[in-house]
């Protein structure tokens, strides 16, 4: 009974939490009825949300995959294949038609996001908007974006390109509009009003072109919709993105329905636009055909004209006449009728009144007319020219005086009418032209006839026709006059015109009219903007008319106007102009100034109005009743916030205009002031009004939020405790581990719980003070900390219980797999045989290893199942004997199999060994003999070093190889051993291998042997010879490196260079061994006198020696040198720390400032302390720095000087800084004083005031340590004067506070001794005895209440109770606190204790009462909620059992559909439910087993609920099962129906007899025919599904198995009918294919031989030499691209058409008439391209004689001008120049005699082939070279002899000019007398007479 009492009372705290949070709402919030219904309503979006998601999802993936389907590439998920990026760009490039990025191969997260990233680049730049879509979001797969990436590139590929114009064609719309108008157009008398409800029917989709409205009805809309979906498929080509139980719903997806319709628009469009394209071909064709019609009846008309020409012209060229005038008479008048009626009218004048064209009298001489009618004729004629040259004449003077008048008028109504008349006069001049050229005709016919009186004639023509032309130059003139008037006159009407203007523009620019508002204002100003936009339009029309006006003044001769007055006009236009600007702009500053003081008024009123408007919101508003209404306004606060905060920057900008404004003292601005104060006042009381209503909205945030969180803590606690205290702990070992995933899942949960639950009562105390008192807030509190430790502690118990099943479970199925693999390795070591091939046996070998790795992981499984066994037993598990049997019986069995095993290997382990051992002897006796073998042919070749080496590194390697086998050798040879021991029987064949190794190893030494002892002594010297060329070589590079004078900069290039040569000396003593060798080595080969040139080995040895000791002292002197610098650059380093060590220091100095308080002075002391310390600590280094660079100093270093400037600056700052820190620690420590006594003066009035509360005898004791402050102060006064005046004043506070401290000590002691405690205590007592007393008596009625409303109400009421009691509990402790600290009198002491002990008896009474209470009330309320809740599950449970006893399965494959889906909630709606009923069952039935009087009930209840579940579930189950089968039926019968339909729908195509009217549209039909024959293929397998529907049917014996074979044989037949039907069909389709192919071809032949028949047969042969040549390159190359071409496309066609007329084409006979067709022009074509190619040959002969002409006439014309001028070159010419220059050009000449020779032959050649005009243009062209020839051979001969002359003449001269100098120094030398010393000079002089030609006498004859 005790337990079932305290499960009661555990299942009265859950259902009281779970009740709580609904209880303590107030009158406001739900009811429980209100919750379910919000659940059900949340549980339902849920539900329809996901369900369009996968509607979506669905859609959306058909969709891609019809696009993909065109790059043969698919998807099936949508979320998961979109990820890597690699669909979505191929997507994006098949709709786009661009090309993307290649994507990035790799299956990495980085590739995928990179990819993405590509796809939504491209998509951004397609001006794409993407929000909040990133690549990560579809790599990690996010469903909601995904689906919204996708619509998002269909609406802009797919839908934002529908554009459609309504009916009326007043708007267009676009995109999802346009597509809804669209579909309203084409689907006329059909309601859609959107893309959801309207499509449910499926009657917007059907068309009645194809499907039969009779049988279809609305109400079957998922039928409906089945059918245009397949329709649409198979006819339209449409993909089904869609089912019907997608539409068919109560709100279909919008974007779904969307992109499935927007496929009919671009179908639909595209077949619109083919239609277009057709209409325009069959526009074309007719024009074509009208076009041949017109040509045939020009053909016929022009047949008719030629053979009535013919006739014609035999009658009128019959010459016979009649012999008699009459007949001559009727003949005339016969051809006069011919010529005016029968003969056609050619070019004849539509003008009546022009004369015409006489019939020539000459003409009618033929006709037999006498001499009198010719007189007769031109008498008429003569009479009818002087008439009317009469006339012409008159008229022309009459307008010549008409003309010659320029009275224009002075205005320009008189200019125009002048201008008026003027285009009349011209009109009738030029009209009157015919009959000026009538005249000029009739003389022109009387001269040609021989007029007598010719001249007469002849002169007045020529008068008339001067009169004429005068008149026509005087009417051109007075045009020109005129147009110049009227131009003036109108530029004088225009400026009347503006000054008119300007005139009215006045009026309203002198208007004083400002605004009395903004409106009117603005108004106004927009008009003065409109009146000067007028203004300046006007300025550039005046602008141009004055300069139009200004330009008249300008003109020379006639001139319309005086310029004066122009002059005047202008300037009075401008000033008026300039007038008007000047008002425009005054107007407008008066206007804008207006604008601005009415705009700040407005501003004003504004701002007044919007604080008004917020301070009445804020008045109004409450702060919230719940957590939502406080979060709302809190946010609606936030915006008023926001707003207050751009209002106040807007107020401060209008405030500053204001202040601007009274500035300028405009008008109007009286009331500005009191304005702006009126706003500044509302203002500033707006933001008091919202920080208040601010700080309430927060307190009552922080309640309602704890609130809320409390009441979520406590939720989730009970139900947890739910999950905790569950019985179920799995089934199996998965079930087992996915409950302990969840229970641990839940600790931790609870553990995060745990710090928040710890926390509410801290959250409690930091509310408001109206929030934290609230008495519901403390015991939910209460409760979660309760329930917190019973669901901990249930928690531990679970989680022991879910791991020992967990053990259970897992030990049994590891024992499960252990045997399952023992089995099965049994079965194989028993039937395993040892083969005895090494292949085989290394292959058994290999699976015992895998064996053994099994065996392994089997054992470590099997101890794992004997320890969970062992810990099982010894836990005392209730399995515990069964889990022990089966522990034992798998460690039998797996010793059996290890036995087995080893057994196995051992044996397998010999033979392998055997055959390892056998197949190693082998292979190292073929290694043997190979060495051996290479040794062998290996010899030795003297003279080579590198040969010697090879040889060498051979024998060192073959070495090696027997050093590694000897080991080897004996270990076969013990193993061989080993094995004959062990195996007898394999003995010889052992041993014998092992001999023939022995054998060929020892024949490989003695070869090794011999070769090693020829190349000793070869080697040595070819070693030695390289080892010294190496040395060498090293020597020198090493000297160069030594030789180095670079010096280190820095420490570290110091360092560098000093460790690069310590590393060179490292060389070098490397390289000394090495120097050693070379020389013991060169000592070596002199002893053995090899073969070496001593002489030149001797000097590089001495040259060795030399650079070696070289080497050496150069090293040493480098290393020195460096010490030196790297010494220094340490010195140098040392003083640079040194340096940054006091520069620091003098920082640290320079930034320190006084302290301001005890602490921090004590503090700065301290420090200063320690950097005095780390500055003594840094002088080592100082003195480090200065030692370093004496010691430079001392060794004469090449860097002292620079070392002692560095040292003697260092000294000297260490020295300052030192200075410094003393003085700055004097100034720290009198800081220190100083603030120590202000802190003592400041700490005095706190301690004076802390001691106010003691009594006064304290205060007199604290007189006594006054003085010494006084003191204190005196005597810092005395030591540091500058502090007095500080120190004074605090002496004088401490004494004020002195005095105060006295005076309240003396009050408070007063107060303390009236003070009694003791009556307070006793009366606190006797007010807690009446409360107890009362709450006693509350208590004596228990009811335990008839209804859960009730027992609800007596909890809540018991709750008070107690936690009432609690509250009196600690009050009356406290009350005991305070009587222990009180020190009371012995009679109020012991009143005070009689009502203590009353009290606390009375407390301890009331506690019992209140447990029973509580129990009570808990067990009826758990009694009365579980009949309430049987009662609940007993009506859900009623309410669906008719559901599932229904019988009807569905008549219909729609209606079984509906059935599964119904029957499939409800199994759904029963499993989620199952929990629920088996609690409810759970709870009851433990209440059944209590002894109370309601369990009678009860127990009714619990049965009548297990009945009525057991049977629920047995129907639904049932019914499951029957509507299973039925669907089965129906979708088969479906299935059925559709594909004979469908067969017969393709059997109508395909007997279409339509096989297309030209080559496209055949090609378009086959196309068609190949989709659908693809379709027909693929269409098979669905055949063949429904076949094996139908067999597995037949196999279940359904009872309709007949009628369904029946079906399926249909189908069959129908399909194989098909299929022939479609081969047919194709045959005859690529048969007229074929034949429109060949005519294309035969077509574009023809007219391709057509063109280059116009090429080929051009009559242009070349108008010069270079044109024809051009031609004739031309005319080959187009020969030879034609031939060539021409000749493959005929092959070509010829091809075709044998092939067509061998397989039979029912056209062969047009087919052969087209070949030859085309055979004979193209063979036209060539004959027709050679006559070409002569005519051309020819032109080109002739053209290049022409040119040959033309060339050598220019050349002969050349040399004629480059004659040589003797005359013009005597004069700075000598003779030999003349002779030279003749005989050049003579050569020249003599060039062309070939070119005149050939050019005569050319002549006589063209002059035998052409005859006419070439042969006479080539004998002009020859004589005309021969003529230029002959004259420039005379012109040549003519020079030769005046050159001659020249050059005689110039001889002479010379010598006379040489004679005469010569005589001139002989009579020189006579007259001097002097005469020659030496006979040298006379030689020097007959030498100088020698140099020159001796002259010869006068008498000489000059030569030739």
């Amino acid at each position: 009974m005790a337990n079932g009492a305290a499960e009661l009372d555990n299942m009265e705290v859950q259902l009281q939490n779970n009740n709580t949070h609904w209880e303590n709402m107030d009158s406001q919030a739900w009811d429980d009825s209100t919750a379910t219904a919000k659940l059900f309503e949340c549980s339902r979006i849920k539900a329809l949300a996901d369900e369009r998601e996968a509607v979506q999802k669905k859609t959306f993936t058909k969709w891609v995959n019809s696009h993909l389907a065109q790059v043969s590439c698919r998807i099936s998920d949508l979320y998961a294949d979109l990820r890597d990026g690699y669909v979505l760009t191929k997507l994006l490039e098949v709709l786009s038609g661009e090309q993307l990025p290649k994507p990035t191969r790799g299956r990495m997260r980085i590739h995928s996001l990179e990819n993405v990233d590509k796809a939504l680049q491209f998509l951004k730049e397609q001006r794409v908007h993407l929000e909040n879509v990133g690549s990560h979001d579809i790599v990690d797969g996010n469903h909601r974006l995904t689906l919204g990436l996708i619509w998002t590139i269909i609406l802009r590929f797919q839908i934002q390109v529908i554009k459609i114009e309504t009916e009326d064609n007043r708007e267009t719309r676009s995109a999802k509009d346009a597509l809804l108008l669209w579909c309203q157009m084409k689907t006329a008398g059909v309601n859609i009003q959107n893309f959801t409800t309207s499509w449910r029917d499926g009657w917007i989709l059907l068309t009645p072109e194809i499907i039969d409205f009779s049988k279809l009805t609305k109400s079957n809309a998922t039928y409906n919709l089945q059918q245009a979906f397949n329709v649409a498929e198979q006819q339209l080509g449409l993909t089904k993105l869609l089912d019907p139980e997608d539409v068919n719903m109560e709100s279909p997806d919008e974007k779904s329905i969307i992109t499935y319709v927007v496929s009919f628009y671009h179908y639909f469009s595209k077949m619109k636009a083919l239609a277009v394209e057709g209409k325009r071909i069959g526009k074309v064709l007719d024009q074509a055909v009208e076009i041949e019609k017109l040509m045939e009846r020009y053909e016929l008309l022009a047949a008719e004209l030629l053979a009535w020409i013919e006739r014609t012209v035999g009658i009128i060229s019959n010459q016979k006449f009649a012999n008699s005038l009459a007949g001559v008479q009727q003949q005339l008048q016969a051809f006069t009728t011919f010529c005016t009626l029968e003969k056609p009218v050619k070019n004849r004048p539509e003008q009546s009144g022009t004369w015409e064209e006489p019939v020539p009298l000459s003409a009618l001489g033929g006709w037999g007319v006498g001499k009198a009618a010719v007189m007769a004729r031109l008498e008429l004629l003569a009479q009818r020219f002087d008439h009317k040259a009469g006339m012409r004449e008159a008229w022309l003077g009459e307008n010549q005086r008409l003309v010659a008048q320029d009275n224009f008028g002075y205005d320009l109504p008189a200019v125009e009418a002048a201008m008026k008349k003027h285009e009349a006069i011209e009109a009738d001049v030029s009209s009157y032209e015919e009959r000026i050229q009538v005249v000029v005709e009739l003389a022109l016919a009387l001269e040609a006839e021989g007029y007598y009186d010719v001249r007469r004639v002849s002169a007045q023509k020529g008068s008339i026709l001067r009169q004429w032309g005068l008149l026509t130059e005087l009417v051109a003139a007075r045009r020109a006059r005129l147009e110049q008037s009227l131009a003036l006159q109108t530029i004088f009407q225009e400026m009347v015109y503006m000054i008119d203007w300007m005139e009215e523009m006045q009026a309203p620019l002198l208007s004083r009219e400002v605004g009395k508002h903004l409106l009117e204002v603005e108004d106004l100003l927009q008009k003065h903007a409109l009146l000067e936009a007028d203004v300046a339009a006007q300025n550039e029309r005046v602008q141009a008319l004055n300069q139009a006006a200004l330009k008249f003044c300008e003109l020379e001769g006639y001139q319309p106007c005086d310029p004066q007055i122009i002059r005047n006009r202008v300037t009075h236009v401008q000033t008026c102009l300039e007038e008007l600007c000047q008002r425009a702009a005054q107007r407008r500053m008066e206007l804008e100034a207006s604008r601005q003081l009415w705009a700040f008024f407005q501003e004003l009123e504004e701002a007044e109005a919007w604080v008004r408007e917020k301070e009445q919101i804020l008045a109004s508003k409450p702060c919230g009743k719940d957590l939502s209404s406080v979060l709302q306004l809190s946010g609606q606060h936030k915006l008023m916030l926001g707003q207050l905060g751009g209002r106040r920057a807007l107020l401060h900008q209008a405030v500053k205009k204001g202040e601007q404004l009274l500035a300028t003292q405009c008008p109007g601005t009286a009331q500005l002031q009191e304005k702006l104060r009126e706003v500044r006042q509302r203002w500033k009381k707006l933001e008091e009004v919202t920080g208040m209503h601010q700080q309430k909205l927060q307190e009552a945030l922080s309640f309602y939020q704890f609130s809320a969180e409390t009441d979520d803590l406590l939720v989730w606690l009970q139900d947890t405790y739910r999950l905790a205290s569950s019985d179920d702990f799995g089934h199996d070992e998965y079930s087992s581990q996915a409950l302990l995933r969840k229970h641990a899942a839940m600790v931790q949960e609870l553990e995060r719980h745990r710090a928040p639950v710890l926390a509410l009562r801290a959250q409690l105390a930091r509310l408001a003070p109206q929030h934290h008192q609230v008495l519901d807030v403390q015991i939910r509190i209460v409760e979660v900390e309760q329930l917190y430790g019973e669901v901990a502690e249930v928690a531990v118990l679970r989680h022991q219980w879910l791991q020992d099943a967990l053990a259970v479970y897992r030990m049994f199925g590891e024992v499960h797999a252990c045997e399952g693999w023992l089995d099965e390795k049994e079965q194989w070591l028993s039937g395993m045989h040892v083969p005895q091939e090494l292949e085989d046996v290394e292959v058994v070998q290999h699976r015992f290893e895998s064996l053994d790795q099994e065996m392994n992981s089997v054992m470590g499984r099997i101890l794992d199942v004997n320890e969970t066994v062992q810990q099982l037993v010894e836990g005392g598990h209730p399995s515990a004997s069964e889990v022990q049997s089966c522990r034992d019986h798998l460690n039998g069995r797996w010793n059996r199999v290890v036995e087995l095993v080893e057994q196995r290997k051992e044996h397998l382990s010999s033979v392998l060994r055997i055959q390892n051992y056998l197949l190693e002897c082998t292979e190292i006796k073929a290694q043997i003999r190979e060495k051996r073998c290479s040794v062998e042919s290996s010899q030795y070749c003297s003279g080579d070093l590198g040969g010697v080496l090879a040889l060498q590194r051979k024998l060192s390697a073959m070495e090696a190889v027997l050093v590694v086998l000897e080991p080897k050798l004996l270990e076969l040879q013990q193993e061989g051993e080993a094995l004959a021991t062990a195996h007898p029987a394999q003995a010889l064949t052992i041993l014998l291998h092992f001999e023939e190794i022995s054998e060929e190893w020892e024949a490989l030494k003695k070869t090794l042997q011999g070769c090693e002892d020829s190349l000793s002594v070869a080697s040595r010297l070819q070693q030695f010879i390289q080892d010294l060329d190496n040395f060498l070589t090293w020597l020198v590079k090493t000297q160069a490196s030594v030789a180095s004078e670079e010096l280190p900069s820095n420490l570290a290039g110091a360092e560098r260079l000093l460790s690069q040569h310590v590393a060179l000396k490292e060389e070098i003593d490397r390289y000394e061994e090495d120097y050693t060798k070379i020389q013991a080595a060169s000592d070596l080969l002199a002893l053995e006198e090899a073969d070496v040139p001593c002489l030149s080995l001797q000097q590089w040895l001495q040259k060795l020696d030399v650079g070696w000791n070289k080497l050496l002292q150069m090293w040493e002197s480098r290393r020195e040198a460096l010490v030196q610098a790297h010494i220094f650059h340490l010195f140098l380093r040392d003083v640079r720390q040194a340096e940054t060590c006091l520069y620091n220091q003098v920082t640290g100095l320079a930034h320190a400032e006084l302290p301001t308080t005890v602490e921090a002075a004590e503090k700065a002391i301290k420090m200063h302390r320690d950097f005095i310390t780390t500055m003594e600590l840094s002088v080592p280094k100082t003195t480090l720095a200065l030692r370093a660079g004496e010691s430079l100093v001392r060794q004469g270093s090449p860097y002292s000087e620079r070392a002692q400037e560095e040292m003697a600056a260092l000294r000297d700052k260490s020295h300052r800084n030192f200075q410094l820190a003393q003085e700055w620690m004097q100034q720290l420590n009198d800081q220190l004083d100083l603030q120590r006594f202000l802190q003592n003066c400041h700490e005095l009035p706190c301690e004076l005031q802390a001691r106010l509360l003691p009594a006064r005898p304290q205060a007199h004791a604290h007189s006594h340590w006054l003085p010494p402050w006084a003191l204190e102060g005196q005597q810092l006064m005395e030591e540091k004067p500058e502090l007095a005046g500080s120190v004074k004043k605090q002496l004088e506070e401490i004494r004020q506070c002195w005095v105060e401290l006295e005076g309240t000590a003396q009050a408070r002691a007063q107060q303390l001794f009236e003070a009694s405690k003791a009556e307070q205590l006793v009366q606190s007592y006797a007010d807690l005895d009446k409360r107890l007393v009362n709450m006693e008596g509350q208590l004596q009625a228990v009811d335990a209440g008839a209804s859960l409303a009730t027992v609800n109400n007596q909890l809540k009421k018991l709750q008070t109770m107690e936690s009432q009691m609690e509250e009196w509990y600690k009050e009356a402790g406290q009350l005991q606190a305070q009587l222990a600290s009180l020190p009371l009198e012995p009679a109020s002491k012991e009143a005070v204790d009689e009502k203590q002990t009353s009290v606390g008896m009375r407390i301890v009474r009331l506690i019992e009462p209140l447990k029973e209470r509580r129990r009570i009330l808990l067990a009826s309320k758990e009694m009365h909620q579980v009949c309430h809740d049987l009662e609940d599950e007993i009506s859900w449970v009623q309410d669906r059992l008719p559901l599932a006893t229904l019988r009807d399965p569905g008549s219909s494959l729609q209606a079984v559909q509906n059935f599964i889906k119904k029957n499939q909630n409800l199994r759904r709606e029963l499993q989620v439910h199952q929990p629920r009923v088996a609690e409810v069952l759970e709870r009851a039935g433990a209440l059944t087993s209590m002894k109370i009087p309601e369990v009678a009930g009860v127990q009714l209840l619990l049965e009548k609920l297990r009945e009525l579940w057991g049977a629920l579930q047995e129907q639904t189950e049932q019914r499951q099962h029957l509507l299973d089968t039925t669907y089965q039926v129906e979708q088969y019968y479906f299935d059925v129906g559709e594909v004979e339909a469908w067969l017969s729908e393709q059997e109508l195509l395909l007997m279409n007899e339509e096989k297309g009217k030209d080559e496209q549209g055949t090609l378009q039909l086959l196309k068609k025919h190949l989709l659908l024959e693809q379709s027909i293929e693929n269409y098979e397998e669905t055949v063949a599904q429904l076949s094996r529907q139908c067999r597995a049917l037949l196999e279940l014996g359904h009872p309709d198995s007949e009628q369904i074979s029946r079906r399926q044989s249909q189908a069959d037949r129908l399909y194989v009918s098909l299929k022939d039907l479609a081969e047919e069909r194709k045959a005859g389709l690529e048969q007229q294919y074929w034949l429109y192919q060949l005519s294309r071809e035969v077509d574009d032949l023809e007219h391709w031989i057509a063109e280059k028949e116009v090429v080929a047969g051009s009559p242009e042969l070349g108008q010069d030499f270079e044109h024809v040549t051009l031609l004739q390159e031309k005319f080959t190359a187009f020969a030879s691209e034609t031939g060539s071409v021409g000749n493959e496309r005929l092959s070509a066609v010829n091809q075709m058409v044998d092939e067509l007329i061998d397989c039979g084409h029912v056209d062969a006979a047009t087919i052969a008439e087209w070949k030859d067709g085309v055979n004979e022009a193209w063979a036209d074509l060539l004959e027709l391209m050679e006559t070409r190619a002569q005519m051309l040959a020819a032109s080109h002969e002739l053209h290049k004689f022409f040119s040959d002409c033309k060339d050598l006439l220019a050349q002969i014309e050349e040399k004629k001008q480059r004659l040589p001028e003797a005359a013009a070159r005597e004069s700075r010419s000598s003779a030999g120049a003349l002779q030279r220059v003749l005989s050049s050009f003579e050569h020249d000449v003599q060039v062309l005699v070939s070119q005149v020779r050939q050019l005569q032959e050319g002549a006589a050649q063209l002059r035998t082939v052409y005859a006419g005009e070439n042969a006479d243009a080539i004998a002009t062209k020859e004589q005309d070279v021969l003529r230029a020839w002959k004259e420039l051979l005379g012109s040549c001969e003519a020079c030769r002899l005046q050159i001659t002359t020249t050059t005689d003449k110039m001889r002479f001269t010379s010598m006379v000019r040489d004679l005469v100098s010569w005589m001139d120094d002989v009579i020189c030398q006579i007259g001097t007398g002097e005469k020659p010393r030496y006979r040298s000079h006379r030689g020097l002089a007959l030498g100088a007479s020698d140099a020159r030609p001796w002259p010869r006498p006068p008498s000489a004859p000059i030569p030739r």
